[in-house]
């Protein structure tokens, strides 16, 4: 691949803006585990793998496709077209904004989304097949939720989550897969759907209200304790195939 189409590929400009970029001495190249050196022909040859791009001062690994996690503060819209808060896209660099896609919208997209006020994971990618896995109720990856309630929990609302509730949109009854108390109005519970306000409306049908609510795990994969608000890294491997099982029965 040459130097200008990594640069492009990664979300960095247009072509000739990359082209530009790399005339100016902007980038640099190097393996993960050599030391950077400045190349100023746009055309020439790179290897992608172990590919660290070094674009003025900042150093951008490879990635063929981006896979990341965000840790969602609350008061932030899962939108690239907010209306009235900001949009988590706005605590992400302008490359994973950018990122070319073909026949779609530029830049990495949340795999599902969370409402303005909750907190947790959020897994973003370019990788439309992965969006869909994450996405689609057909797959069943579960994801796991502590959920604060204004009254407490008894035995029998945690019954009638785990055996299903009816939605005033769906008459087919909406079940948890999982569902544990933590304290008199702390639960966790686990879904594998993800309707409009889902879990609040699962909530008011037992007869209880949504205070507060954080995502906390999305297939095998756990927010990071060291992942603060407003954060976000790359998934590496491990941690992909984590968030991509274990579907349920």
């Amino acid at each position: 691949m040459q130097l200008a189409d990594a640069l492009y590929s990664q979300g960095f400009g247009t072509r000739r803006f990359c082209q530009a970029l790399i005339e100016r001495g902007l980038v640099a190249v190097r393996s993960r585990s050599g030391a950077p050196c400045i190349v100023r022909e746009p055309n020439q040859d790179v290897d992608e793998d172990g590919l660290i791009l070094r674009v003025d001062d900042q150093d951008w690994p490879f990635q063929r496709k981006a896979y990341l996690m965000l840790h969602k503060p609350a008061g932030t819209e899962c939108s690239q077209r907010p209306r009235s808060h900001p949009s988590i896209y706005s605590l992400l660099p302008a490359p994973l904004r950018q990122r070319p896609v073909r026949g779609g919208t530029p830049g990495v997209q949340a795999a599902g989304r969370l409402d303005q006020d909750t907190t947790g994971l959020l897994l973003l990618s370019d990788d439309g097949q992965f969006l869909h896995r994450m996405s689609s109720p057909r797959h069943r990856v579960p994801k796991r939720y502590r959920v604060w309630t204004r009254h407490a929990i008894d035995a029998s609302q945690m019954q009638r989550l785990l055996s299903g509730v009816v939605l005033d949109d769906d008459p087919k009854p909406v079940a948890a897969t999982g569902c544990e108390a933590v304290a008199d109005r702390v639960l966790d519970l686990t879904l594998t759907q993800g309707k409009y306000h889902q879990v609040k409306r699962m909530l008011a049908a037992v007869g209880n209200r949504v205070e507060r609510l954080h995502r906390m795990q999305i297939g095998a994969l756990g927010l990071p304790g060291d992942l603060a608000p407003g954060q976000w890294r790359w998934l590496d491997a491990d941690q992909l195939g984590l968030a991509m099982s274990p579907a349920l029965p």
